[in-house]
C-alpha cells in the first residue's frame, strides 16, 4: 500500500488575525475568574480591548498563571505546620483519685420536699 503524504499546514497561528467568537467567549469566562483573585494576583489588562488572537493569548497566559500561582500559594499556607498541643493538664489526672472517705466532702444530702407553712 502506498503512503498517503500529507502536507503540514503553513502556519495555522496568526497573531494578527482577528479573534473568533470562541475566544473571545473564552476571556470573557477568563475575566470572570479573574475578577474573584486578590488584586496581587490580577493580570491589569483590559479584556474589553482584545481584539486579536496574539492579544488574547497573552491574556489567557497571564491569567491562567496567575490563577495557578494563586493557588500554589494557598497550598503552601495550608501546609503551615500547626503548633503541637501541650502534655496532659495535670487538673485531669487528680480526677482519676479515688475519694477519701474519712473527709466530709461538705455537700448535704438534700431531704424531701417539704410544703410551705402559710
Amino acid at each position: 500500500m502506498d503512503p498517503i503524504i500529507v502536507p503540514k499546514p503553513k502556519g495555522v497561528r496568526n497573531p494578527d488575525r482577528s479573534a473568533s467568537a470562541l475566544l473571545l467567549a473564552q476571556v470573557q469566562h477568563l475575566r470572570e475568574a479573574e475578577r474573584d483573585l486578590p488584586p496581587k494576583y490580577q493580570s491589569n489588562i483590559f479584556s474589553r480591548s482584545i481584539r486579536t488572537e496574539g492579544e488574547a493569548a497573552a491574556y489567557i497566559q497571564a491569567v491562567t498563571e496567575a490563577i495557578h500561582s494563586a493557588h500554589e500559594d494557598a497550598a503552601a499556607l495550608r501546609l503551615r505546620t500547626v503548633p503541637k498541643r501541650k502534655g496532659v493538664i495535670e487538673i485531669a489526672a487528680v480526677a482519676d483519685e479515688k475519694p477519701d472517705p474519712k473527709k466530709p466532702n461538705g455537700t448535704r444530702k438534700k431531704s424531701a420536699k417539704r410544703g410551705r407553712k402559710r
